[in-house]
């Protein structure tokens, strides 16, 4: 079974940036999706990058700030956040997906505060 591993998190002040990571131990090229789950809250969708980083997608909450892409050479795709804020701290997970499979990974913790 595929167990995305995520990688990247840590703690960064207000209009600062993180760049995350999602490896996969295959060869098979994943739809990934972002997604992260503040306490106390539901997960909640962050990005999506399609199977050839053709197609990418954002929340509104993160459009603008965040950027998906993919070196599928590497099997990683990775999440550029840039300008961030306290509102983005969570914990990131990476879903992979291929026809009904699905795959999460066990995430990486984000936190924003100065």
């Amino acid at each position: 079974q595929v167990q995305p591993v995520e990688s990247g998190g840590g703690l960064v002040q207000p209009g600062g940036s993180l760049r995350l990571s999602c490896a996969t131990s295959d060869r098979t090229l994943y739809v990934i999706r972002w997604f992260r789950q503040a306490p106390g809250k539901e997960r909640e969708f962050v990005a999506f990058i399609s199977e050839r980083g053709i197609q990418t997608s954002y929340a509104d909450s993160v459009k603008g700030r965040f950027t998906i892409s993919r070196d599928n050479a590497m099997n990683i795709v990775y999440l550029q956040m840039d300008n961030l804020k306290p509102e983005d701290t969570a914990t990131y997970y990476c879903n992979a997906n291929q026809g009904t499979n699905r795959y999460w990974g066990q995430g990486t913790q984000v936190t924003v505060s100065s």
